[in-house]
């Protein structure tokens, strides 16, 4: 389907823009100017319609792709650049990570990695990460974010969480192993919208790591004693 909408055939989810691009109830709607071309298929009316169509698909595609990103989620990073989110889903709660997380707990860090629906690797620092110590594969299950905070040479992995995804045991394992070639100390973390949505995945939220909730932004609540914010010893670099 994606194609047709790509070349403006289709509309997806007109009724309501900012359904998240993964959603169960995504619906398709054929573009009313297209429509109206093939209504006349067969007719003697066909050949101008056609003609007609074919000079105004630049408009077409320019006022579908206008729609688009009025509906996108526009995030700051650090750097002052902006980059935009397709709507729904977890990105609104990506999008106060960045803007109100990272500020308060990472004070100038560099975001090097935001994974969205639409696209895993929307904002990937490819050098930034290899300089590091880290060659992400394309089938890589990333985190949704991810962040260096260079004073402190700590790399952040967030899980933005609105339905699945939290860092449990065998989560926090995987990230691990994905960025064990890492020169800066691992940090989990798990991020919610709110107190209320954290608490089915309390029972699951793994030791040695972090968890921010942004409804109360100042804060992180630290799953276990020994530390606050800082690496483990199985996640510092050798």
């Amino acid at each position: 389907m994606k194609y047709f909408v790509e070349t403006g055939l289709l509309l997806r989810n007109p009724d309501n823009p900012s359904r998240p691009t993964n959603s169960g109830q995504t619906v398709y709607q054929v573009e009313p100017t297209a429509l109206a071309l093939v209504r006349t298929l067969g007719t003697r009316l066909w050949p101008a319609q056609l003609d007609e169509y074919q000079a105004s698909r630049t408009k077409i595609r320019q006022a579908i792709a206008r729609n688009r990103n009025l509906a996108r989620v526009p995030v700051k990073l650090p750097s002052g650049e902006t980059v935009t989110l397709s709507p729904g889903g977890q990105n609104p709660l990506i999008k106060q990570v960045i803007e109100e997380f990272c500020p308060r707990f990472a004070p100038g860090a560099t975001v090097v990695y935001i994974g969205d629906a639409e696209s895993k690797f929307l904002h990937l620092e490819t050098a930034y990460l290899e300089g590091l110590g880290v060659v992400i594969a394309p089938s890589a299950k990333m985190p949704d974010v991810v962040v260096h905070d260079t004073k402190r040479n700590w790399l952040l992995l967030v899980e933005a969480v609105t339905s699945a995804g939290a860092v449990d045991w065998k989560r926090r394992n995987e990230l691990k192993e994905l960025f064990k070639g890492c020169k800066a100390g691992l940090i989990f973390v798990t991020a919610f919208e709110t107190r209320r949505a954290m608490q089915t995945f309390l029972p699951l939220i793994s030791w040695e790591t972090e968890v921010w909730v942004a409804e109360a932004p100042e804060h992180l609540i630290h799953f276990d004693g020994e530390r606050f914010l800082g690496p483990y010893p199985d996640a510092i670099p050798v």
